[in-house]
């Protein structure tokens, strides 16, 4: 019988970066890495407490010493890997950043997890073993994944460890909804007591399950937290925000690092909102007319809800 292998979840960032030719940059893992040979964005985990806009700058300058400035997000998405030989199954969440060059020089690495950074016409990297979320920014067909379960197991989002100051930590990828119906309305819900944010009105959604993507999941927690069917329409953005003593239903502080995807999201058949989570984080449900919620005082939204709105223009 096969032992059942730890989950592990990390938060990664991608640079997409071409050049005036449309050539794209990608670095290349060498043996002390997985995938030795294997080609990928340059990029990597996200630190504790670190915006991801500044994970994808310091990556890419480490992995191919070209000094780079963000543009926009392109995507985020999440896949699974096997590591049989370690005992964990790695779940990742990725950001895709779009990514322009400042200045540098490339350069190769010795000893170190990618050894190469080339830049590679679409043609050239079409002949490339490369990394599935790589070939998928780039439009091409990706190799199957790993591990992809038929069902995301009983996992926790997240896994609270004791950080270097003796006080847990917890790093979390969440997906909210600025949910909208065709009047216009904005769906909120209220955060129950005993949680962060208490009678603070929140979007809908939240963490991530293990093993489950972004969208899937954002349209799962809509259900589940207003009784409402949506329908993805774009990614907005993503916010970083680090709580350093959040107290909540572990009854001790966490040092929190929330990594938060919203997504614009269209409920075409409106019903009247029914919280489903029963005693979980959300206790009330409800949709604002426009006027409503510029009436809201700042200080009754999550940080959050405030930033994704005025990303929407919505506030």
């Amino acid at each position: 019988m096969t032992p059942a292998l730890e989950p592990i979840r990390k938060i990664a960032a991608y640079a997409i970066c071409t050049d005036s030719t449309d050539r794209v940059l990608l670095v290349r893992a060498s043996s002390r890495s997985g995938t030795p040979g294997v080609w990928s964005l340059p990029g990597g985990a996200v630190d504790h407490g670190e915006d991801p806009n500044h994970t994808v700058v310091r990556e890419t300058a480490a992995e191919t010493g070209l000094s780079v400035s963000v543009v926009g997000l392109r995507d985020v998405l999440a896949d699974m890997r096997s590591l049989p030989h370690r005992g964990v199954t790695i779940h990742t969440d990725r950001l895709l950043y779009q990514v322009s060059v400042r200045g540098g020089t490339l350069c190769d690495r010795i000893g170190q997890p990618t050894d190469l950074a080339r830049w590679h016409t679409v043609a050239e990297a079409e002949k490339l073993l490369l990394r599935p979320f790589t070939a998928r920014a780039l439009g091409m067909p990706s190799g199957p994944i790993d591990l992809r379960p038929d069902e995301a197991p009983e996992f926790p989002s997240f896994h609270a460890v004791p950080g270097p100051d003796g006080l847990h930590r917890a790093q979390r990828f969440a997906a909210y909804a600025v949910a909208t119906d065709p009047d216009g309305r904005v769906l909120l819900t209220r955060v129950a007591d005993g949680y962060p944010g208490a009678g603070c009105w929140h979007l809908p959604g939240g963490g991530t399950d293990y093993g489950e993507q972004p969208g899937a999941a954002l349209i799962r927690e809509l259900v589940e937290e207003t009784g409402q069917r949506g329908r993805l329409i774009e990614l907005i953005g993503v916010a970083s925000h680090r709580d350093a003593a959040s107290l909540g239903p572990e009854g001790y502080p966490i040092d929190w690092h929330g990594v938060r995807a919203f997504y614009r999201v269209v409920v075409d058949s409106p019903a009247p909102p029914t919280v489903g989570d029963i005693g979980g984080s959300t206790s009330e449900a409800r949709w604002f007319g426009r006027e409503e919620l510029e009436a809201l005082p700042v200080d009754r939204l999550t940080e959050v809800t405030a930033e994704a709105v005025q990303a929407a223009r919505l506030g």
